[in-house]
């Protein structure tokens, strides 16, 4: 249940999947106060950048399955919150797919379909998130969630 792999590399953009929660009973809920799944993104840098054009997918055969919209950034040393939950028509940031508790690997890439970063997590009945530890550059692992702040709790 507890092991999983990552992919990273950090040569390859600032913008890093930092924490998803597959499991989302009572943790965190979106604008309309449905508790859905969510993938956490985390800017390294001391910059603002722009996400526009970027792509979130669950099936490296679609890298382009969900484009971030138009006039999306992340500022410096901050984090964006995509919901998992396959409603797009609803306000915010909504990705057309949902993440699985029976495990499955998320993909972050660039304009142009550049991988730039990859999760492998596996089944999760737990309401527990998987997250980098340390917050932004670390490993992966299983913990307590911290919905749009940093991992560094323990």
């Amino acid at each position: 249940m507890y092991s999983c792999k990552k992919f990273y590399d950090p040569s390859l953009s600032s913008i890093v999947i930092n924490e998803l929660l597959s499991v989302n009973f009572t943790v965190a809920a979106d604008q309309d106060g449905e508790f859905d799944d969510w993938i956490e993104l985390f800017n390294t840098s001391s910059t603002i950048i722009d996400i526009s054009g970027y792509y979130l997918t669950d099936n490296k055969d679609e890298i382009t399955k969900w484009k971030i919209p138009a006039l999306t950034s992340i500022p410096a040393k901050g984090y964006l919150i995509i919901w998992a939950d396959n409603d797009t028509v609803q306000a915010g940031l909504h990705a057309n797919f949902k993440l699985s508790s029976l495990g499955e690997k998320i993909f972050l890439s660039k304009p142009g379909g550049v991988i730039i970063d990859e999760v492998k997590y596996l089944s999760q009945t737990q309401e527990l998130s998987y997250s980098r530890y340390p917050n932004g550059t670390g490993t992966f692992k299983w913990k307590n969630p911290t919905f749009s702040r940093t991992n560094d709790t323990k």
